[in-house]
């Protein structure tokens, strides 16, 4: 995805975490594509990220509703994830990391570690840890050679932010984010040394703990107010 659609993404993305856009409200491409100053096009493809993700549902051809969700709902399927993912990062342990699994992983720390070094991040950081995060948890998945996982992960993704890609960003406080993200990176370390001691149970707890960071989204659900629910992108009229 081009990186005004990846802003857009994660921007949406926060709005419906936040409650700024409620459940049913209508999003369009164009009064949308106005607000983040980009075109059709980002805002097109973060529709359809959104949509994969259980977030969004298709409106009468015209354009897209929020769906509704519940704290309750976010929780059980991030919890659903931290049990395969810890699944996963047990027989990865047990197993053994290859040599080229090791290397990635190695170089995914190393690039968070410049990322976090300076103390703060920006919101290019925070794409650039989208990403690495993405390579860490798909190598532990792969590591695994558990098929099984891979397939139940892939069903569970389409649950309201159970991806591990479904990061929402608080543009407004990245001291926070800060400190949310670099305490997860600093997870990574922990979870790589107990993969490559062949540490299973160790490796499983951490990767368990290492999702309750989504939980956040599930506390925000339940923390909006009924004027921010009010926000909707709605089409011109």
């Amino acid at each position: 995805m081009s990186k005004p659609g990846q802003l857009v993404l994660i921007a949406l993305r926060k709005m419906i975490a936040s409650g700024e856009l409620a459940a049913g409200a209508r999003l369009m491409e164009i009064p949308t594509a106005e607000l983040f100053g980009v075109s059709r096009m980002p805002v097109r493809m973060a529709f359809r990220t959104l949509e994969q993700e259980g977030l969004l549902v298709r409106f009468g051809g015209r354009g897209f509703q929020v769906r509704s969700v519940s704290a309750d709902d976010i929780a059980g399927a991030v919890e659903v994830r931290g049990v395969l993912e810890g699944l996963a990062a047990r027989q990865t342990a047990e197993r053994g990391l290859s040599q080229a699994a090791r290397e990635t992983l190695q170089r995914c720390l190393h690039e968070g570690d410049q990322l976090f070094a300076k103390g703060f991040v920006t919101e290019e950081d925070l794409e650039a840890y989208h990403d690495l995060n993405m390579r860490f948890h798909q190598v532990i998945v792969e590591g695994s050679h558990n098929p099984a996982i891979a397939d139940a992960l892939a069903r569970n993704d389409h649950l309201p932010f159970a991806s591990v890609t479904a990061l929402a960003v608080d543009r407004h406080d990245l001291a926070r984010e800060y400190r949310r993200f670099n305490y997860a990176h600093m997870q990574h370390h922990s979870v790589f040394d107990a993969l490559v001691n062949g540490q299973g149970a160790r490796a499983e707890a951490i990767m368990r703990e290492h999702a309750n960071a989504t939980l956040r989204y599930a506390e925000t659900f339940g923390a909006a107010t009924t004027d921010e629910r009010m926000k909707v992108i709605l089409p011109s009229s």
